[in-house]
């Protein structure tokens, strides 16, 4: 057996304590012989006022990347600096000029239904008479011709164009003539600077993002040295001009705390960890997970976190200080899909500014505006209704549009709750394409990356064969995807119907109530039976020895008579290879379901204490919207459930960066990992010293 003092990181740790404690018996012994005994002695440890353990807060940087925007600052500032997570260098070609416009359409087509697809046509209006009768059966005035206003009267308008004197709200474009070194290609702007270079200057920019949809973007890099090296310039940048520390030197006296994901990559922390100890050389780093920050910033010690950030909603359960594992569900939609659907609405019913596209940097600026300013979930605000707006684009006098709206506001994000209307056809399109999986150390051909049973049910809404478990023909299951992943059905997700959020259909009562537990279960349908959503290969299995169902490898027959056999590596690919969205209220039940492991006095406390942050969040009405889908999914429950933002009417954006830096202030904190421990022990020494199963 191992003993802790044959870890290096423990014995470091242990030889820490031992040297303060050493120090104090000498400080005290000193104390005493000052004042011939006669004074008490000094205070215990955990009185004292400082010790040698505990590190200056204005010394200590938290950094919290995002897909959209990079929060940064030190544990003593009360909110972080804000930059776009966004870097543009010298390119033959703009980001606009590469890839086709979005939101995406043929502008060939001769309807406008063949412009922006029959289906998506199809859906769009479908939403809007669903919610005619929704507001009809709240007793809201709905005009039968408001559609009709709208269209026509955006059809009618020109814009008016405002020479450049007249307009009080010039913008500054970036000077690229005033870049550090024009000879060299390290030399970047970043954030608010790199998004407004204008696409029309004489020396070409294209905008990189490092991060999108909550993971590495290996989609839009050729290499993978080009992803990390914009990843370290990104960070450079932001302490140099943000944070004040112009001179690297001074870096090594500083330490990092970073927030990560909750279903991270193990590539991506341990680059994260590189990048801080070799390229940084920061003096100690540690990490904690968002929903951990986030309950650290409110005060919570029980919640659901629901974070809905700009490409990615992540929902976790939170107890005690510890993310609940199998609670984890990560959704690749957000805040920036409403934007794109709000403004693909708004041109299907006749927008005046036709050429729209996201991809050019002003109008990308310009459609963010107008979702916060008009996009709502809630009803009331729903009317034909006249507003305006100026399109500035670098060098062209200004253009002022007016133009009406009707449902397109609250329809964009009700999204949320029919993730079909959304476009995700390139979301994990060249996933995997650069950075590679993580792989057990021992065995490696099975993969390690963290796994949550909930995100897994999530993965089965699309694609059932996902939870499959790869068996040897022993019926052990396999390493990749433990077997608590496959404790309990949740009913809600095994329905025969196709779309499981159109049922009205009461939620079921918690299992176990009135049966035994029941055997382990595959979530969806099996294909190889017609008739049943039951699993066919495992509704008999027989308890082994170890508690687990002894059973069939699943997966089919080979042509020789006998059963493929899946190793974990093709499982993993698969699940990969599956877009992870679901409706939010299904998703939240889900998380909630797995978490409390069919304890229903877990479930209600869960369910009373759900907390939604993130910038997505911010639209207005979203938590009471919410609280109303998922009473209606549990009305058994609807007294218990409760949806709040974050307390003491903090900005839902900056909860997890407070939480982050509260972390970060704790006097007794065993995370932190040195620059010398991480050059003996390399990424290992993570597994010791996260304060998770990592």
């Amino acid at each position: 057996m191992k003993r802790d003092d044959q870890i290096l990181s423990l014995r470091l740790q242990g030889e820490a304590n031992r040297d303060r404690l050493v120090q104090n018996a000498k400080d005290r012994d000193r104390a005493l012989n000052n004042t011939n005994g006669e004074v008490p002695l000094p205070l215990d440890d955990d009185d004292a006022p400082t010790t040698s353990t505990s590190l200056d807060p204005s010394k200590i940087i938290v950094i919290h990347p995002g897909s959209q925007n990079l929060r940064i600052g030190f544990a003593s500032d009360a909110l972080p600096k804000t930059i776009p997570m966004v870097l543009a260098s010298k390119y033959p070609q703009t980001e606009a000029e590469m890839y086709e416009a979005l939101p995406r359409r043929q502008f060939e087509a001769r309807t406008v239904d063949q412009q922006y697809g029959e289906e998506w046509s199809k859906k769009y209006q479908k939403m809007c008479n669903d919610l005619k009768v929704d507001m009809r059966a709240n007793k809201r005035k709905v005009l039968p011709n408001s559609k009709d206003l709208v269209i026509n009267f955006n059809r009618r308008t020109d814009p008016e164009v405002i020479s450049q004197h007249n307009d009080p709200l010039q913008i500054d474009w970036t000077d690229v003539n005033a870049i550090e070194d024009p000879d060299s290609a390290a030399s970047v702007f970043i954030g608010q600077q790199a998004q407004r270079v204008p696409d029309d200057s004489n020396r070409k920019f294209k905008l990189w993002w490092p991060i999108q949809h909550g993971q590495l973007n290996e989609d839009d890099y050729p290499t993978k040295a080009h992803l990390f090296n914009d990843l370290e310039t990104l960070l450079d940048r932001a302490f140099r001009w943000e944070l004040g520390l112009k001179r690297s030197t001074e870096w090594k006296q500083y330490s990092c705390v970073f927030v990560i994901p909750d279903l991270y990559d193990k590539k991506y922390v341990e680059q994260l960890l590189h990048i801080c100890v070799e390229w940084f050389d920061f003096n100690k780093i540690s990490f904690i997970q968002e929903s951990l920050g986030a309950t650290f910033g409110a005060g919570y010690t029980q919640a659901c976190v629901v974070d809905v950030g700009a490409q990615k909603t992540s929902i976790t359960c939170v107890e005690d200080g510890l993310v609940i594992e199998d609670s984890r569900i990560n959704l690749k939609c957000g805040g920036y899909d409403v934007t794109e659907t709000f403004l693909k609405m708004m041109l299907y019913d006749n927008f005046p500014y036709q050429e729209i596209n996201l991809r050019r940097r002003y109008d990308f600026l310009l459609a963010e505006e107008l979702k916060i300013k008009y996009c709502t979930l809630s009803q009331a605000n729903i009317s034909v209704q006249n507003s305006d707006f100026h399109v500035r684009a670098p060098n062209q006098p200004t253009h002022k549009y007016q133009f009406k709206y009707y449902d397109e506001v609250i329809l964009a994000p009700m999204g949320f709750y029919d993730p079909a209307i959304f476009d995700n056809s390139t979301k994990i399109r060249g996933r995997r394409k650069l950075v590679d999986r993580s792989y057990n150390a021992y065995d490696v051909e099975v993969p390690d990356d963290p796994t949550s049973s909930a995100q897994l049910a999530i993965l089965a809404l699309t694609q059932p064969s996902v939870t499959s478990t790869a068996t040897s023909f022993t019926g052990a299951p396999d390493m990749a995807t433990p077997s608590k992943e496959r404790s309990q059905p949740f009913n809600f997700l095994s329905r025969g119907d196709a779309t499981p959020g159109t049922s009205n259909a009461p939620s079921p009562a918690p299992e176990g109530a009135s049966t035994p537990v029941p055997p382990p279960f595959i979530f969806g349908r099996n294909d190889t039976t017609g008739d049943s959503p039951a699993p066919s290969g495992r509704n008999g299995g027989t308890p082994a020895p170890n508690g687990t169902a002894s059973l069939a490898p699943p997966g089919g027959v080979s042509a020789e008579g006998g059963p493929f056999q899946r190793t974990p590596k093709s499982l993993a690919a698969e699940r990969d290879a599956v877009l992870p969205l679901a409706p939010l209220d299904i998703a939240i039940m889900t998380s909630i379901q797995n978490a409390a492991k069919a304890d229903e006095k877990k479930v209600k406390e869960l369910l009373g204490s759900i907390m939604v942050i993130g910038g997505g969040a911010k639209i207005p009405h979203f938590a009471p919207y919410l609280e109303e889908k998922l009473k209606a999914r549990r009305p058994d429950l609807s007294d218990r459930i409760l949806v709040s933002r974050s307390a003491r009417e903090m900005d839902e954006q900056v909860v997890v960066w407070k939480g982050a830096s509260v972390f970060a202030k704790l006097s007794t904190n065993d995370s932190w990992i040195t620059g010398y421990e991480y050059k003996m022990l390399g990424s290992r020494v993570i597994y010791h010293k996260a304060l998770w199963q990592y």
